[in-house]
């Protein structure tokens, strides 16, 4: 199975040095610094049992990487719109595009339904047919130190998932394949409901943090934080709820898991010190748009969120 990775950042060229150490044929789209760096030295994975060193193949252009059978989608949420378009050379009539963005997907729903804040032009509906998608939730946590220097701090599982809730033959046979390069890949059929799990956490501490600088353990741990992750948690699952969905994990369980990871910064906390783009909208504003839809006050989340824009215009200048 041919294979091309969009997006060489923390999870990207995590995913490319995984698919390569297996043997897989796999090849990374980067540009600039990364595509520079991972030319010239591949990609080096650092954890706490060593890590290890690859060297996947790196292109720039994406006429040079396809068509594939499968296309991972490794980039932020904001960042489709732009690249959507440019995916074409990729695509062949089977192609398989499996999204890995964080928060509510663009595809959660379609035609004129389809999520404003994700893809308000309907660029991204436009380039990547609704067939050709299979939806995914990465669990795994890492980290890019400088570009193709990737530290891998927690975790192993990437859960996949037809938009359906049908269980693929196509979904079985990528899900043999990142099991090859070492991944535990369950392949579900509640990839909703797992969508709704993970925002319980992703809409709460990720916004404060990048408000706070905290870590997830020291958020669960302030008693007046905690009490505000708590309420945003509570007005997330309503609207899931109101969605029909019935979440196989609590609040507090939620809250529980989280405080394992210890001293962790969440992903947003890492873009913001990094300078980059903040992924608020799938994440934060996306739950807050169907809110609204279905007329549920959210309160806490709209004031976290609030807070947050500001202080990205701030930064911006």
């Amino acid at each position: 199975m041919k294979s091309a990775i969009v997006g060489a950042g923390a999870v990207g060229a995590y995913l490319a040095a995984l698919m390569t150490r297996a043997g897989e044929d796999v090849t990374l789209i980067a540009r600039g610094r990364t595509l520079a760096a991972i030319t010239q030295r591949g990609v080096r994975v650092e954890s706490a049992d060593g890590g290890f060193a690859a060297r996947p193949v790196v292109v720039e252009s994406y006429s040079a990487a396809g068509p594939v059978d499968v296309v991972f989608l490794a980039v932020k949420a904001h960042s489709l719109p732009a690249i959507a378009p440019n995916l074409a050379p990729l695509l062949g009539p089977e192609t398989t595009v499996v999204s890995m963005q964080n928060g509510i997907p663009w595809w959660y729903f379609t035609g004129a339904e389809r999520m404003q804040c994700l893809d308000p032009t309907g660029a991204i509906a436009a380039a990547i047919e609704p067939g050709r998608i299979l939806g995914s939730i990465v669990y795994f946590s890492t980290e890019a130190l400088e570009p193709g220097v990737i530290r891998h701090t927690a975790g192993n599982r990437l859960s996949l998932g037809e938009p359906t809730g049908e269980r693929s033959e196509r979904a079985r046979q990528i899900s043999a394949m990142l099991v090859h390069a070492g991944l535990r890949c369950p392949v579900t059929t509640h990839l909703r409901q797992e969508i709704w799990v993970k925002l319980l956490g992703n809409a709460s501490f990720n916004p404060i943090s990048a408000l706070t600088g905290a870590t997830i353990v020291e958020m669960v741990r302030h008693p007046e934080v905690s009490a505000l992750v708590r309420g945003i948690m509570a007005e997330v699952e309503s609207v899931a709820t109101r969605l029909g969905m019935e979440l196989p994990v609590s609040m507090e369980q939620r809250v529980a898991g989280a405080e394992k990871v210890g001293e962790h910064k969440t992903s947003m906390l890492q873009d913001l010190e990094a300078g980059r783009e903040l992924e608020l909208d799938a994440l934060v504003g996306a739950v807050l748009e169907i809110g609204q839809r279905l007329a549920i006050p959210m309160p806490h989340t709209q004031t976290v969120y609030a807070c947050t824009k500001l202080l990205v215009a701030h930064r911006a200048g």
